[in-house]
């Protein structure tokens, strides 16, 4: 089910300049990533995904991914540095096509970024599913290491912003993909895209 809150344009400007087409935002396990990978195959755009910064930074400061998440939990200064690269992102006029992130499109929106902003919700039996099939665990491990790890995100971006990226004010469009397939997530906003235009 596609819920269109307004309708906007796939191309952004800013001044004359070009700015990001859409953010794709979701729980963990909801698609986000296939969906990406799909997009930018379909139009030859490019992305970035928020854990790609979260990984660059460690790899800029000589830690490993586990060195690196303990400093962000201890640090909150930390992760909203993290998050001002994204922002950074969001508004390069020779930036990325598609960003990925639970709070990318919150930020587009903040920013006043007339994009595109998605967010892909799927059931937690759904989410958990995928993870099951990525990863190999139990199906009941998994929806317990989703909830926790939805949970504590909640938490944090609450903490630190007064945001909750289930908050529909700053989505365009909602897609239920509990009951798609990636092809079927794939084609609707596909349609979306080029409705914006």
């Amino acid at each position: 089910m596609v819920q269109a809150r307004m309708c906007v344009r796939s191309a952004v400007t800013n001044g004359g300049e070009t700015l990001a087409r859409i953010t794709i935002s979701g729980h963990p396990g909801s698609g986000t990533s296939t969906l990406v990978n799909g997009i930018c195959q379909h139009k030859g755009w490019t992305s970035l995904n928020g854990g790609d910064i979260f990984r660059g930074e460690a790899k800029n400061r000589g830690l490993s991914l586990a060195e690196f998440e303990q400093i962000c939990a201890e640090d909150e200064s930390v992760d909203r540095s993290l998050d001002d690269i994204l922002k950074q992102h969001l508004l390069n006029p020779e930036g990325y096509d598609v960003l990925e992130s639970r709070l990318c499109g919150w930020w587009a929106y903040k920013l006043g970024i007339d994009c595109v902003r998605l967010w892909l919700h799927s059931s937690e039996e759904a989410r958990a599913q995928r993870v099951v099939v990525r990863e190999g665990i139990s199906l009941e491990q998994a929806i317990s290491d989703n909830k926790k790890r939805t949970n504590v995100d909640k938490v944090r971006f609450l903490e630190m912003y007064g945001i909750n990226p289930e908050d529909k004010d700053a989505y365009t469009h909602i897609i239920d993909a509990s009951d798609m397939n990636a092809e079927q997530v794939l084609s609707e906003v596909l349609k979306i895209l080029e409705d914006s235009k």
